[in-house]
């Protein structure tokens, strides 16, 4: 038996991860949050791993919220860093494969063609720092895996599909930036991918690579064109209108350009990735019942 330790599990992508979990045959996996393990404590880091061993973990955990870490980086390190390589110093003798989720915020959205994992980074926020600090612990453990992704979002929490939809119901005209590009990530495709690459080394027998890799959905757009193909799916009231983020003032920077390439995670495990507006559509079909998103009950 496999034994796969999910952490985050209450976040987007740990929820798509537990839907998706029944497809690993002959894996058994745990799910925790902050309730069953406080990632700032090392005292109950040590403790739980000396109670609980696994064949992967896969770190959905962070301090994600951007702007706040403009005024808690120490916290933001704290989690994106520091309990991380708490958690290596106690995975490590069992040899643990751990895969640990990062971010386009990495870099500092300066470039003009899709970011291969070897780019330069150089963040320009809080939050990037210390997300490239927790990068840089993982890849000096021998079994660790960095996936960056961007844009994410789902049929649950907190993001941008659910804002435009609520705000688009409850505004006449909603002012999105169209001078910023990546691409949208829906958290279930990412979970696939996740669970495939676990099991093509499992029941295929690929090799389990340590290093960078990049997933997100194919193609790209701006928030701008992301708002109003959300706008045309859902069939909101609301006026969509671009704007300079010069004109969107927020207290952490975002990258101007966050498109990352993929080839590398395709080649090594031969994924078959998603189209980000097929992504979209899945997230609202899943966002409950059509009567729910007419209510703005979502």
């Amino acid at each position: 038996m496999i034994n796969i330790l999910v952490t985050g599990s209450d976040g987007q992508l740990g929820r798509e991860i537990k839907k998706l979990s029944h497809k690993l045959v002959g894996c058994k996996f745990s799910f925790i949050d902050i309730d069953e393990l406080d990632l700032k404590d090392p005292t109950s880091i040590r403790d739980y791993f000396s109670l609980n061993k696994f064949d992967y973990l896969i770190n959905c955990a962070g301090f994600t919220a951007v702007d706040k870490a403009e005024e808690e980086e120490d916290k933001a390190f704290e989690i994106n860093a520091d309990a991380l390589s708490h958690i290596i110093d106690n995975i490590r003798a069992h040899g643990t494969r751990l895969i640990h989720i990062s971010t386009d915020y990495v870099f500092d959205g300066k470039g003009q063609a899709p970011y291969p994992e070897d780019f330069p980074t150089h963040p320009e926020s809080a939050y990037g720092r210390s997300k490239l600090a927790g990068e840089k612990i993982c890849l000096n453990y021998k079994q660790g895996m960095v996936i960056r992704t961007s844009w994410l979002y789902s049929s649950h929490g907190h993001n941008f599909v659910k804002s435009i939809i609520k705000k688009g119901r409850e505004q006449d005209i909603l002012k999105v930036v169209d001078d910023q590009f990546g691409t949208p990530t829906f958290a279930g495709h990412l979970a696939q991918a996740l669970i495939s690459i676990i099991d093509s080394v499992e029941q295929e027998k690929r090799p389990f690579i340590p290093g960078i890799f990049h997933y997100t959905n194919k193609g790209s757009c701006t928030w701008f064109e992301f708002a109003t193909k959300i706008k045309s799916l859902v069939s909101l009231p609301c006026s969509i209108v671009p704007v300079k983020s010069t004109e969107y003032i927020l207290p952490a920077k975002r990258p101007a350009y966050s498109i990352l390439s993929k080839e590398k995670i395709i080649t090594h495990y031969n994924l078959n990735i998603p189209h980000w507006e097929e992504g979209l559509k899945k997230c609202l079909d899943e966002l409950e019942e059509p009567s729910k998103l007419i209510s703005g009950q979502i």
